[in-house]
């Protein structure tokens, strides 16, 4: 999940937005079930969809991740389980 300040999740990585970079290394893991994507820029939400990915827009005023989290926590009772991955974490490790 992750907040588009200055578009930083679109900057460019090998042909790819940094974002999808995040999405797909988040993808890999075993012990993930879903990966959904929160944030407040349209823009940044289009590219997400473009890409394959699960996004919910939330509101500008939200002030950080863990507040978009528990937004979207809202909309997704049968989690019962969430993990914060910020979007400009293109080379996570995954298990």
């Amino acid at each position: 999940m992750l907040h588009s300040a200055y578009g930083k999740p679109l900057a460019d990585i090998g042909g790819k937005p940094m974002l999808q970079h995040t999405w797909e290394s988040a993808k890999k893991s075993k012990l993930l079930q879903d990966i959904v994507i929160a944030v407040d820029d349209e823009k940044v939400a289009q590219v997400a969809k473009d890409f394959g990915a699960k996004v919910y827009l939330t509101p500008k005023n939200v002030n950080t991740g863990t507040d978009r989290i528990a937004i979207i926590a809202k909309l997704l009772p049968e989690a019962h389980i969430i993990v914060n991955i910020q979007g400009d974490e293109p080379f996570i490790k995954v298990a």
